[in-house]
């Protein structure tokens, strides 16, 4: 499962999983339980793919920093979201040195330490480019 396939729906804990897309939204399926939600437009929903982290210097994407704590942590769970605020912020500047300390709060690292070891538990550790973005980038850079 990759990563433009996992949403999270505001106001619902955890992570859903896209199905398949109905008339007035989408059918989606909850990482946590397996139990199935019907999502229609007035939901606020995020995919996991289109979210980015602020840095001092630009915006990395998400899938970026779930690399950088898969590498840190070798592939396994990472510390609970339950730890201190210091803790959370300690480890979370171990990752990303330069997240912006002013953009990015504590409750946004528990949301994606909480997210991380969720994917994990599920089995979910590609966090690599989707192929068309890739060639996408290589056919812009070309262009130059």
């Amino acid at each position: 499962m990759k990563l433009d396939k996992v949403m999270s729906i505001s106001g619902k804990p955890g992570l859903y999983e896209l199905k398949t897309q109905t008339r007035g939204g989408f059918v989606a399926e909850s990482m946590l339980d397996g139990k199935k939600i019907t999502v229609n437009l007035r939901h606020n929903v995020s995919l996991l793919s289109e979210i980015a982290i602020y840095t001092y210097t630009e915006e990395v994407p998400l899938r970026e920093v779930f690399q950088k704590i898969q590498e840190k942590e070798n592939g396994e769970e990472a510390i609970s979201h339950k730890e201190s605020k210091n803790k959370l912020e300690e480890y979370f500047s171990d990752v990303l040195p330069d997240y912006d300390e002013d953009r990015v709060y504590t409750s946004d690292i528990k949301k994606i330490i909480q997210w991380y070891n969720l994917l994990v538990s599920k089995g979910v550790t590609d966090f690599t480019k989707p192929e068309d973005e890739k060639k996408d980038e290589k056919e812009s850079d070309e262009e130059e």
